[in-house]
């Protein structure tokens, strides 16, 4: 059987099945969806399928591209002048076998399903999509996709997996840090601690535990723990002294009130780990829980976010504060403004709580601390700076100025109620 006898006879039943499946759509009922997609995609394949037997057919002995006029069997079907000229012309027409078998199929369209056609050689020329100056001629490089794979049958949901775990969020969030370093001492003769100007050694852990719920609540919580020591040749008497001594403690509950405003309840309670001494004298000038402050303070805290969040911290403004202070050694009730032999008092008043943090630049950070507490009989005004230069990731340089003010105590003859405090050291660091 020759080649354009093949085409002829694969094209004739491309179009009886057209013409088959035609029919079926007018008499049969609309199927569901999913019938009509996997009836559409059959089709595609069955047209892939005859498009490379043609395109076989027809093909070269040395890697032809496939013929350029197999695309009127693809595209909505036309009536195209040359079919009809070529079948009805009494002269011999000279024609390749597949142009030739592209048209016997169109005059099968147009003489058996005329209804099908929805356009005309005239209507493709008038808009100008058919072109009369192309002698050569064309082909098109057809890439042909893979078989379509099967649509899946619709599945019923899956039921849910009885052992997920749904877990909570978790509104807590925990940091800290501490440093061992060595450090350069300045501190007045008067100092409510006790000490001396030295070189001297310094550990501090500071622990925080905040919580926020980021709707009304938020709890914040921070432990600050300091201990440095001091050798000094000119101390006949001690062998070592405490000069630098915290142990501090900051709660904070709050409610909002309006955006970064908050209704809060704060408790502050501080005291000192060792004794409090001074070179070559036996007294001893402070000790743990001597004295020990505690304040409960009711009223407003301010969330500060500035700078581009380089500055932040907290306001803290207590109208109402509660003060008690209480003095384990009995020869110290004097000392801090106690009625002689007596442990504790108690006062009213106000305070305020500055906590700020500003990272100045990359390896450069402030922080500042102001508190200040009055029961409008006695004040005392302390503020706290240490400017921290990181030289590198574990190693970090401290510049420590604390001015102190409290006028519960003796007065000195050289700066009154006034005290102060000075170190810079370098040591290790580490941030948790």
């Amino acid at each position: 059987m020759k080649r354009s006898q093949i085409l002829t006879l694969v094209l004739a039943l491309a179009f009886m099945s057209t013409n088959v499946m035609a029919q079926r759509r007018v008499s049969q009922p609309v199927a569901d969806t999913a019938q009509i997609v996997r009836n559409y995609v059959d089709s595609i394949n069955i047209l892939k399928a005859r498009l490379d037997s043609v395109t076989k057919a027809n093909a070269c002995q040395q890697g032809c591209h496939p013929n350029g006029a197999f695309y009127r069997l693809f595209v909505p079907p036309t009536f195209y002048h040359s079919a009809a000229s070529k079948k009805l012309t009494l002269s011999s027409f000279v024609s390749n076998d597949a142009d030739y078998a592209v048209d016997e199929a169109l005059m099968g369209i147009y003489l058996k399903r005329p209804d099908l056609l929805v356009n005309s050689e005239n209507r493709l020329r008038a808009a100008g999509t058919i072109r009369n100056d192309v002698e050569v001629p064309q082909t098109q490089d057809v890439e042909l996709a893979e078989q379509v794979a099967p649509v899946p049958e619709d599945t019923p949901d899956a039921p849910v997996d009885e052992g997920v775990m749904i877990t909570k969020p978790n509104f807590w969030t925990f940091k800290g840090d501490y440093y061992l370093q060595f450090l350069q001492n300045y501190i007045t003769s008067n100092w409510h601690k006790g000490g001396e100007s030295n070189y001297s050694m310094l550990a501090s852990l500071t622990v925080e535990a905040n919580y926020n719920n980021k709707q009304k609540v938020k709890w914040d919580n921070k432990l600050e723990m300091k201990l440095g020591f001091q050798t000094s040749k000119s101390d006949t008497v001690h062998k070592f002294k405490a000069n630098n001594d915290l142990l501090r403690l900051t709660s904070k509950l709050g409610l909002q009130a309006h955006k970064k405003w908050y209704y809060t309840l704060q408790l502050l309670a501080y005291t000192q780990f060792a004794r409090g001494l001074k070179t070559n004298d036996e007294k001893t000038y402070s000790d743990f829980f001597s004295p020990f402050d505690l304040n409960l303070g009711l009223g407003m805290d301010y969330t500060v976010e500035a700078l581009n969040k380089k500055l932040t911290g907290t306001i803290n403004l207590s109208p109402l504060s509660y003060n008690f202070r209480y003095v384990s050694r009995l020869g110290l009730s004097t000392s801090y403004g106690l009625d002689e032999g007596k442990h504790a008092m108690h006062d009213i008043g106000s305070q305020l709580t500055v906590d700020l943090t500003w990272k100045l630049a990359e390896q450069i950070t402030w922080k500042t601390r102001l508190y200040g507490y009055t029961s409008y009989k006695r004040a005392l005004v302390e503020w706290e700076n240490t400017l921290e230069l990181k030289v590198s990731k574990f190693i970090t340089t401290n510049l420590y100025l604390y001015p102190r003010f409290d006028d519960s105590g003796s007065r000195d003859g050289e700066l009154g109620y006034w005290q102060f405090m000075e170190y810079c050291s370098l040591g290790f660091s580490y941030n948790f």
